[in-house]
């Protein structure tokens, strides 16, 4: 039996970097993972859909570059070339994290791992079952689509955010069930290519997780586009026409009302992959792993990270637990307490966040300060032709201490990296005031909310 000093399950965005900083510690390593290296992110997530997502974005330059004086002729699309391209940029990094792998020297199994009472790891699934043995064990399998119990699922046909990269051809309507992050982005990508687009949210509002402010910015820019948003209602049946797929929705005033779709996605949350920990009595917060701030789950020497954990199931969130989780276990003292993790949506426009929306700061009885700077009057978003959106701060009235930042528009979610940066240092809204931003530049707009706040703004 193969001894290592840490060995980790997983090896999506959480684990293969914990794999790889806890090698970086001079420690010999395991690495357990049944797919392809990358996890759900790379292969069936974030990657994929940003690459459609950003194909989505040159057809809809085109269609606006027509009322500047550009004509390029009627657009085609090949949807096998997309997928074909998405394939290649999944490819190219996949095979860079097979390289840091060798570089590390970490050894990498293809298997299911699962954790033994008493303590090993069995590896089975692929061409044969071995196990290994380590002093300390970091969990990161991630999570799967939740499917939820509705009438005539058994026989429906859909998709869900694990498959929908699988879709053979582009369909004329799609229902998309699920008004949050992923729902919001495919009906971006759908629309774009001119699906007849429908989103289902139980909920008030889309992306019920941000900022309401954005949350009614986006819906309206999606409808807009075409895209029919129905909140506050609930899907109760699903039923088969021939080729059609009918919808039965119900709204929270008791209206029913039924939809037919020629395709069905379903991407209502995310439930945690426990598979690797099943026969371990760890201690539970709801549905997840309880872990403390060093990442350590009731067993001392087992650790867990990512959407196995819950908080916020973001590949950047898994990779910092996966860090503070792997140095912990090589025997330093790392807690992921203080980190600031910004949020992002990429949709068109886009949705940028850090720290607290206004709502949970009155929620929280903070003394706050919130002011809010339109993009309408900001010089590059009107040379791009995208001029809707704004940038939201929120800071504490005694020190002006940075609470929170929502942005809307393009290229927001490159700039959250700005206030997340403020927002570690426990930077002030002076300080950034006192800042020189480049001009013409989007994140001027950060500029001037600072300014505005202070009571100072020079054009707000």
């Amino acid at each position: 039996m193969s001894t290592y000093d840490i060995a980790v399950i997983g090896g999506g965005p959480g684990g293969y970097v914990a794999a790889i900083r806890a090698a970086k510690l001079g420690k010999k390593v395991a690495l357990v993972e049944y797919g392809h290296l990358g996890g759900t992110c790379l292969n069936r997530g974030c990657i994929p859909s940003k690459t459609l997502l950003r194909h989505a974005e040159i057809i809809e330059q085109i269609e606006k570059a027509k009322d500047w004086g550009i004509e390029a002729g009627p657009v085609t699309l090949s949807l096998e070339k997309m997928l074909k391209r998405k394939d290649q940029v999944i490819k190219k990094l996949r095979t860079g994290i097979e390289y840091l792998m060798k570089q590390g020297n970490i050894e990498v199994f293809s298997g299911l791992g699962e954790v033994e009472a008493d303590g090993t790891v069995r590896i089975s699934g692929q061409e044969k079952e071995s196990t290994i043995k380590a002093d300390k064990i970091i969990v990161a399998t991630g999570s799967t689509p939740f499917v939820p119990t509705l009438a005539g699922i058994d026989s429906a046909r859909f998709y869900t955010s694990d498959t929908v990269f699988d879709i053979e051809k582009i369909p004329d309507s799609i229902v998309i069930i699920g008004g949050g992050i992923i729902g919001v982005e495919f009906a971006c990508i759908f629309t774009s290519l001119g699906v007849d687009v429908t989103i289902v949210e139980m909920g008030d509002r889309i992306i019920p997780s941000e900022d309401p402010d954005a949350s009614k910015h986006l819906a309206k820019t999606l409808k807009k586009k075409g895209v029919r948003i129905l909140t506050n209602t609930k899907v109760t049946e699903l039923k088969q026409a021939g080729d059609t797929q009918q919808v039965v929705v119900e709204s929270d005033k008791g209206k029913t009302e039924v939809i037919d779709t020629e395709d069905l996605l379903i991407c209502v949350g995310r439930k945690p992959n426990l598979s690797a920990i099943s026969k371990l009595d760890l201690g539970m917060n709801g549905p997840f792993v309880k872990v403390n701030d060093m990442m350590q789950t009731s067993q001392p020497n087992i650790y867990a990270v990512g959407d196995l954990i819950g908080g916020w199931q973001l590949a950047h969130a898994a990779s910092a637990e996966g860090v503070v989780a792997a140095a912990n276990a090589a025997g330093e003292r790392e807690s992921i307490k203080g980190k600031i993790i910004p949020r992002c949506v990429y949709t068109s426009p886009e949705v940028a966040s850090v720290g607290i929306s206004e709502a949970e700061a009155k929620k929280r009885g903070l003394h706050v300060k919130v002011v809010k700077t339109d993009l309408s009057a900001n010089g590059k978003a009107l040379a791009m032709g995208e001029a809707e959106g704004f940038v939201k701060l929120i800071a504490d009235v005694k020190h002006g201490e940075i609470l929170g930042v929502t942005m809307v528009g393009p290229h927001v979610t490159e700039m959250i990296a700005e206030p997340t940066a403020f927002m570690h240092l426990e930077g002030t809204v002076e300080e950034l005031d006192s800042m020189v931003h480049a001009h013409p530049t989007i994140s001027e707009a950060l500029y001037e909310a600072a300014g505005s706040w202070l009571g100072k703004g020079v054009h707000s």
